[in-house]
């Protein structure tokens, strides 16, 4: 009793994530339209079950006329087909476009949805920070293809599947009653008593449906598993050839095409050998369902088959009990011919449900990491601990204040948390709690720029005004930011489309991402090793400019470098301590 109690409850709790899933659409601004197609296609398929019962009704007359060869009852049941067939025509294929209409203003909806709260608070940076924590809740892999295709499974399936369900029950309340009629009773003696079954036709559907969703649930089962796993192997294998090209350079400098292949043949094979394994399952349930299918065309003749030789029905009606059983048989089986789908479905929607899982664990790990930052004139640092994934402590600084107008330059050994010192500062680093005092134009003044900053791809002049729009800024302005940058050969160049991340050397890269700060004028400028590609002359060149900026702007400039020479360049200095065994492994001390 336990286990079946507990079957019943994972299957409640199931279905109430698959309703928070699909509902909002439905009561989102889109609602009106939405619910008006959702009507429409409910009706068309009302109409289109109302069609088939017109149908089944036909058949007796025409074998009947056929039976009696009586031409112009033939000629007339032929007609009336003729107008029959054309209004279930019409209704299939407005079924088929609303339906796929819907479909796809879901899935706008959904994907504009998620894609809001993908690029929403930093969670796509979260997301793949989690990755490589030690908790024990993993987030989801690949968002990518959970946006991109599994929204677009789920909105079709769900849609597909529903209005099957729904035909399937319209379609057995609509002929059961016929083949009730039509079916008569089954007597029987048995021990000296006699038995009288009525309906008997419809009890013999019933049970020969039900033998086979059993069976088929028993034999088909493994699927959903292996759909879960294939799409996450597809999507990792994807994900791992898009890396290929995308650090193609630096591969083909290391020679590392012999490992690429390796890694890429492994992945492959490990999604071949469970598409096999799904297969072999798909194999297993289609020899059980072509059996099914093909013992239901000819079972209802071998049942009603004594009633006709006797005289008690005609071969109009038994053409009529063979279509009415098909129907409710179909019906009553729609578990059976849909569980290949219903398995890629539970596969699709739990890969959602994870994924919208993970947005609500993010949500609840940053108000337990939120750190408490007040406004201010100025930048100071109290009582901050910073960790790594996995709750391990990095770094702590306490007393620390940075006024506008400062130079900063802070120093450590490699590892020892500068980097992540900027995540924090930036709020995008979620393992940090302590005081931040901000200064109050921080968010709108404030630039990082990183060791390898982020080039969209296409023109030059969006690349270089990234994030704003290039419409923001002038030709001239966008030219002399160039210029100013040492990038003097690109200034006539700003229509060229091109990947500006893999086209240009490292040294250019930086080059170019200085030359969004001298475009956008920031107050509060972070510079993290973004220089380590060029040579002393043009950093010592860039980083005057960069000083001049600032100061212009009343602002701070704070750096992250190893070279001493960049030390000329600022007035303070930071360094982080190794101590030894304490709290944390490091602390940030003024020095």
């Amino acid at each position: 009793m336990t286990e079946p109690l507990s079957k019943f409850q994972s299957f409640r709790q199931f279905a109430g994530k698959v309703g928070r899933l699909a509902l909002p659409y439905f009561s989102s601004e889109e609602k009106w339209k939405a619910r008006a197609l959702l009507v429409a296609i409910v009706a068309l398929n009302l109409a289109g079950v109302y069609m088939l019962v017109l149908l089944n009704e036909w058949n007796r007359g025409f074998y009947d006329a056929l039976q009696n060869k009586d031409q112009p009852v033939f000629w007339r049941e032929l007609g009336r087909f003729t107008y029959l067939a054309f209004a279930f025509i019409v209704i299939a294929v407005y079924r088929f476009y609303l339906t796929q209409l819907l479909q796809l203003r879901w899935r706008n909806w959904m994907t504009a949805h998620y894609l809001d709260r993908w690029l929403s608070n930093k969670a796509f940076y979260q997301l793949e920070l989690a990755r490589f924590s030690k908790e024990a809740d993993a987030p989801p892999d690949n968002p990518d293809q959970r946006i991109a295709e599994d929204l677009n499974l789920f909105t079709g399936d769900t849609v597909g599947l529903t209005m099957g369900l729904m035909n399937a029950v319209v379609t057995l309340v609509s002929f059961v009653g016929i083949l009730w009629g039509l079916s008569g009773s089954f007597a029987f003696d048995f021990n000296g008593d006699s038995y009288v079954i009525p309906g008997f036709m419809v009890w013999m559907a019933v049970a020969y449906a039900l033998a086979g969703s059993v069976l088929t649930h028993y034999i088909g089962r493994p699927q959903i598993a292996l759909n879960f796993k294939q799409q996450r192997f597809e999507a990792d294998f994807r994900h791992h050839l898009i890396r290929v090209r995308e650090y193609s350079e630096s591969i083909a400098l290391d020679r590392g095409e012999p490992v690429e292949r390796t890694q890429l043949g492994g992945r492959f094979t490990t999604l071949l050998g469970n598409y096999l394994s799904l297969i072999k399952a798909q194999k297993r349930l289609i020899w059980f369902n072509t059996f099914y299918g093909q013992a239901a065309v000819v079972f209802p003749f071998i049942v009603a088959a004594p009633r006709f030789f006797s005289g008690a029905i005609q071969l109009g009606e038994l053409m009529q009990i063979s279509s009415a059983f098909g129907r409710v048989q179909d019906s009553l089986s729609w578990f059976v011919d849909n569980y290949s789908s219903l398995a890629a479905w539970r596969a699709t929607t739990d890969r959602i449900i994870s994924f919208e899982e993970s947005f609500q664990a993010l949500q609840q790990a940053e108000l337990a990491h939120t750190q408490d930052a007040t406004q201010s004139d100025h930048l100071s640092v109290d009582d901050l601990h910073i960790a790594l994934p996995g709750q391990v402590a990095l770094l702590s600084g306490s007393g620390l204040t940075l006024s506008a107008g400062d130079t900063l330059l802070i120093k450590g050994p490699s590892g020892s948390g500068k980097s992540t010192l900027f995540r924090a500062l930036a709020g995008i680093w979620p393992w940090a709690r302590g005081r931040l005092h901000l200064p109050t134009d921080f968010d709108d003044r404030v630039m990082f720029l990183p060791q390898k900053p982020y080039f969209p791809n296409g023109p030059l002049r969006t690349a270089l005004a990234y994030p704003a729009t290039p419409e923001r800024y002038t030709d001239a302005e966008l030219q002399q930011a160039l210029r100013n940058a040492l990038l003097p050969r690109l200034a006539d160049e700003l229509d060229r489309e091109d990947t500006w991340g893999q086209k240009l050397s490292g040294g250019e890269q930086q080059r170019l991402a200085i030359a969004r700060a001298i475009l956008k004028k920031p107050r509060w400028l972070f510079v993290d090793e973004a220089t380590s590609a060029l040579d002393e002359a043009a950093e010592a060149t860039l980083y005057q400019r960069l000083r001049a900026l600032v100061a212009e702007q009343d602002g701070a400039l704070i750096s992250i470098a190893h070279r001493p020479a960049v030390g000329a360049f600022h007035a303070q200095q930071w360094t982080l301590v190794d101590t030894e065994g304490g709290e944390s492994r490091f602390k940030l001390v003024a020095s």
